[in-house]
């Protein structure tokens, strides 16, 4: 959820920080209820967020390097997302040339 609410943040937060302070609080409400209602433990609520903002975080520090590097253009779309399944783990990229 906090990755997802980082996204946010990184996107629009420049244009207006209500964005930024409507989906934390969001965020933050599921998670207390989460807690509340026994779903999760606090440790995995914080596990969880430190995560998911500090994965976006890293998303958008190493894309466009890499993005440059791989491709040498800046216009190209290309998207990678990492997965897990089965027990494997791999990373998928995808792209328009």
């Amino acid at each position: 959820m906090y990755k997802r609410q980082e996204l946010i943040n990184q996107e629009y937060g420049d244009i207006s920080a209500w964005y930024s302070v409507a989906g934390y609080t969001i965020a933050s409400a599921t998670a207390v209820l989460r807690v509340y209602n026994n779903a999760h433990w606090f440790s995995d609520v914080v596990a969880g967020a430190g995560i998911g903002i500090l994965s976006t975080k890293v998303a958008y520090l190493v894309y466009p390097p890499l993005k440059r590097l791989l491709t040498g253009q800046k216009n190209l779309r290309l998207s990678a997302a990492p997965f897990y399944q089965n027990h494997a783990a791999g990373l998928s990229i995808a792209g328009r040339f």
